[in-house]
């Protein structure tokens, strides 16, 4: 977990690490940089806690946790609090409560934090100009953006883009080049060697060490890689139409690796398991895999022969190489199939079927297993690649002494059991 410290004499805060030596008494801790924002603390201009990837902790109430995913999925970037509560069935003012009890900031300041934050790595890392910079962050005005950073940063954005170090832009050859902060450790090959078993043919490749998948924004094709880059962080390559809301590109490729969990706490509640233990102590950066497309993990779930429904109905991408050939196709297109499939995209449409990140696990489960042909298995598969941290879609085994964390237990047997054809659909070892 990343605790910033901040300074009650300087009013700044910053990450671990950080050179400052203050006094003990004049020092206050906080969990997220948003929440040290929000008691009136600046960055730190030396060791820039921007740049660390600052995940929410996952002991943090599983209610906290679905809100936050939904204003990383952007709900929070066209409408209120109120609705963030209404998706989670309870008041705006029990969420800002529940907000400030166990993270230390409003929803609102949470989202503004992260848009703030993300638009500061974007002026060092890149030569994005101030205005693609507001807009890539998911500001909706220049106005907007210039006030934010102010608060965040209390300076003006063409100040903060003056201040970044020789060693910070990052050049590319084709794409914009983003770095994506993880608090160590963090294993790489492990995720990538997860991703790569289920990857969707002619939509997902990885070779030599890099994930890359197409995308699509607005109807419009695009591409993105995802490789190792330092002792702190991936490096992302984006091929896209435009740049606009870029945030929400960079946010889903997070989740998809990981790089947006804190596993401490569960990592810790399983580190004693005779099973678990040793399987923790080899791989402690293992991190449960997420998803891109929510609907397209749930399809992938459900059916053995995916690549045949991207060829027969996913849009053509030419040109990207390493074997990306086709889009997946959307809800809208798949619903005319028969069988499981169909009726999946149907009840999605319908909104039977929410894959937002909002539903409690056994709500989505059991919406899930409403559907002709979806097996309990398959539901919790779904469930634990869009971030159920207590899904666990491995028949057979008891894991009642691993809750609340049994996804990532999951996560550590599948990585453990490599071998199987499908990641999840595996039987209880002799030493479980």
């Amino acid at each position: 977990m990343t605790t910033y410290s901040a300074v009650r004499t300087t009013g700044i805060y910053c990450r671990p690490g950080c050179g400052a030596k203050p006094l003990a008494e004049n020092v206050r801790t906080f969990e997220l940089a948003a929440a040290a924002e929000t008691a009136g603390y600046r960055a730190c201009l030396r060791c820039r806690p921007y740049r660390v990837a600052g995940a929410v902790a996952d002991t943090a109430p599983e209610l906290v946790c679905r809100a936050v995913q939904l204003i990383i999925n952007g709900l929070l970037d066209e409408s209120t609090e109120a609705a963030v509560g209404h998706r989670l069935g309870i008041s705006a003012r029990h969420l800002r409560r529940m907000f400030h009890d166990h993270l230390g900031v409003t929803p609102d300041g949470f989202a503004r934090s992260r848009r703030a934050h993300f638009a500061r790595r974007l002026l060092d890392d890149s030569d994005l100009s101030i205005a693609e910079v507001a807009f890539a962050a998911g500001f909706g005005s220049l106005r907007q953006f210039n006030r934010a950073m102010r608060e965040v940063f209390r300076s003006a954005p063409s100040e903060l883009r003056d201040r970044r170090r020789r060693g910070d832009r990052l050049t590319a050859d084709g794409g914009l080049l983003l770095r994506m902060p993880f608090t160590a450790p963090y294993d790489w090959d492990a995720v990538l060697g997860l991703l790569a078993v289920r990857a969707v043919p002619g939509v997902e490749s990885v070779e030599a060490g890099t994930y890359r998948r197409t995308i699509t924004l607005d109807g419009a094709p695009g591409m993105v890689e995802i490789g190792a880059g330092g002792a702190d962080h991936l490096l992302l390559r984006a091929h896209l139409p435009y740049w606009e809301g870029v945030i929400h590109v960079v946010e889903r490729a997070g989740r998809l690796v990981g790089v947006d969990q804190d596993t401490a706490a569960a990592a810790a509640h399983l580190a004693g398991d005779p099973l678990l233990g040793p399987l923790i102590a080899a791989r402690p950066g293992l991190r449960v895999p997420g998803a891109w497309g929510p609907f397209e993990i749930a399809v992938n779930a459900v059916t053995g022969d995916v690549g045949r429904l991207v060829r027969r109905h996913g849009a053509p991408v030419d040109g990207l190489g390493h074997g990306l050939t086709h889009a997946f196709p959307a809800a809208e297109v798949l619903a005319e199939e028969h069988g499981t499939v169909g009726a999946l995209a149907r009840a999605v449409l319908a909104n039977e079927v929410r894959l937002d990140g909002g539903e409690a696990l056994d709500d989505l489960v059991a919406s899930l297993r409403a559907v002709p042909g979806v097996t309990e298995t398959a539901a919790h598969e779904v469930a634990l690649r869009l971030g159920a941290r207590d899904a666990f879609p491995v028949p057979g085994v008891d894991a009642a002494a691993w809750r609340p964390y049994r996804a990532l237990a999951a996560t550590h047997l599948f990585h453990r059991n490599k071998s199987f054809s499908s990641p999840y659909a595996m039987a209880a070892s002799s030493e479980s």
